[in-house]
């Protein structure tokens, strides 16, 4: 990490400028969402398909309320510049060529999301080794630092896949679509089990992807102040089967979009909001 470190150092350094009395809020022009199938929006409005217009951070549907129009309310200068390059079923090891989307287009702010379909696999040993998880993280938000130098960078921590099984492992509907659509099977095959295996083993995912948000603080805390997480806020977020989609019990509707957008924005507070001041430069 010491590569961030330096960066960071310097272009702290070369944009504080002496002398400066006034101050202004920084604000994006160009905002994109980066990630899997949850920044898509998957199976928020319709039967499985992206739905981009409800995603937590750059739909643009008033009931979402997400980053992109809550940033549009503080400027207008983002209308209609909000991007969306996350692909359902992206793992991190496609971070890295939804970043070069983002710098090729400009944007200067991006969230991402980005991890679940890294521990959502076939078998306990095909999930992402954390250090791998870390490495591809890493490598993907230096790329946008070099290519956006000023931009700025969001982190949401990816949610918890055992309070899913939780709150569906009594629903018979929600557990035939977890079956017939082999939807998460390291954490949601066989719900119902009470066997000490199956335990066990949804213990060792939930803590894989805890693992995933504790790496993904650590790649934002060495990027410096241009990078924010939400502390783990969706992660430890509590929900019902009402957040869910009804037609896969996994992907978030439309009011687990909106409840997303809620969390992660708070953690935006003192950053990317009225708060948040950076020098400007006076003659």
């Amino acid at each position: 990490m010491t590569v961030f470190t330096g960066v960071t150092a310097l272009t702290a350094t070369l944009a504080t400028p002496v002398g400066s009395t006034t101050t202004q809020p920084w604000r994006p022009v160009i905002m994109a969402a980066l990630g899997d199938s949850i920044s898509a929006g998957f199976n928020a409005c319709g039967w499985y398909v992206p739905c981009p217009s409800r995603s937590w951070s750059t739909g643009d549907h008033s009931f979402v309320q997400s980053h992109y129009l809550k940033l549009r309310s503080l400027d207008q200068i983002i209308s209609g510049h909000n991007l969306n390059f996350a692909v359902p079923g992206a793992t991190s090891a496609d971070l890295a060529g939804q970043v070069a989307k983002a710098v090729a287009r400009g944007a200067d702010y991006v969230t991402i999301l980005i991890g679940a379909q890294d521990a959502c696999v076939s078998e306990e040993r095909l999930m992402t080794p954390v250090n791998v998880y870390e490495r591809r993280m890493y490598e993907a938000l230096s790329l946008f630092r070099t290519g956006r130098p000023g931009g700025k960078v969001f982190v949401a921590s990816i949610p918890d896949v055992k309070r899913l099984w939780r709150v569906g492992k009594n629903d018979v509907i929600a557990r035939g679509f977890w079956a017939v659509g082999h939807i998460c099977p390291t954490m949601l095959a066989k719900p119902a089990s009470t066997s000490a295996a199956d335990r066990a083993r949804r213990d060792r995912v939930r803590g894989r992807i805890a693992a995933y948000n504790a790496a993904l603080a650590r790649v934002c805390a060495a990027y410096g102040p241009a990078c924010r997480s939400d502390g783990n806020a969706v992660f430890n977020q509590s929900f019902t089967l009402g957040h869910l989609s009804k037609w896969d019990y996994f992907h978030p509707n439309e009011a687990g979009q909106k409840l997303i957008a809620q969390r992660t924005f708070e953690a935006t507070r003192g950053w990317i909001t009225q708060d948040d001041r950076q020098p400007l430069l006076v003659p």
